[in-house]
């Protein structure tokens, strides 16, 4: 875990330093989290993070021994070996001052599960809760703190959002991406019909109940192509994933993007 994306985030934040030319003033500083889906598949969205911190000024450091935080075993059942995962994910990111993840879904996982997961331990726990107060989504950590609603991005075309359950539901996230979304210059965005349904995802829900997740990923299509919209926007890869399977099983024209690539443009 970690290979793929700790290249070429080596790559870019020399570059960056490069271009730069010693002209950057460090606004914060950031640990990234970059969770297995976008490390192991879409590596360009962790670049495109790291493109738009370089440009605002955010220091990063990106722990090359991270690995998965649990959350597949643990939406399975599996707590003992989601526990591992846990105590393992504390022990390299607690001296983080800042964590930063692009995925609602992961950030979910260590912010209200690890503590409950280690309700029993309460030294484990102590440090669950510490870990948890500091690690923030993407767009969460933009808006709410560094106070940014617009980064200096540029899009022309129709866009329209995609809300992420746990995102939404888990975390409480739903104004920020839109506001960064809307502040993007030349953008034309298009708010989606029942944009906080389910796209059918789930991790292994759409594995185990593949016709029901189906059936709700086709409802979530036909409000996204309702819209007109060339791109569909979301901060969850798993979702984005799901969602451009089955549009591209259509033939649409529609393309998934993460916010991240959007406001690195």
């Amino acid at each position: 875990m970690g290979l793929v994306f700790s290249h070429r985030f080596c790559h870019i934040r020399s570059v960056f330093a490069h271009t730069l030319n010693g002209s950057l003033i460090v606004s914060y500083s950031v640990t990234l989290f970059i969770q297995c889906i976008v490390d192991a598949i879409y590596p360009e969205v962790g670049e495109a993070m790291v493109r738009l911190f370089s440009k605002l000024g955010v220091a990063m450091a990106y722990p090359e021994d991270q690995t998965c935080c649990g959350q597949p075993a643990f939406n399975s059942g599996f707590r003992i070996e989601a526990k591992k995962a846990a105590r393992r994910f504390i022990e390299i990111f607690e001296s983080a001052e800042t964590i930063v993840c692009p995925s609602g879904s992961c950030v979910n996982m260590v912010r209200n599960h690890y503590p409950e997961l280690f309700k029993n331990e309460p030294p484990w726990q102590d440090r669950a809760h510490r870990v948890a107060a500091k690690t923030f989504e993407f767009s969460e950590f933009l808006v709410d703190v560094l106070k940014r609603k617009d980064v200096g991005a540029s899009f022309d075309g129709k866009v329209t959002y995609h809300e992420s359950c746990h995102l939404l539901r888990g975390i409480g996230v739903s104004r920020q991406p839109r506001t960064l979304i809307a502040n993007v210059k030349n953008i034309e965005f298009i708010e989606m019909p029942d944009a906080d349904r389910c796209c059918g995802f789930g991790g292994a829900f759409s594995v185990k109940y593949a016709d029901i997740s189906t059936a709700i990923l086709s409802d979530k299509i036909q409000s996204i192509e309702a819209t007109g919209a060339d791109v569909v926007v979301g901060c969850d890869m798993g979702c984005l994933m799901n969602i451009q399977g089955m549009l591209s099983k259509k033939g649409s024209s529609v393309r998934v993007m993460h916010l991240a690539e959007l406001l690195a443009r």
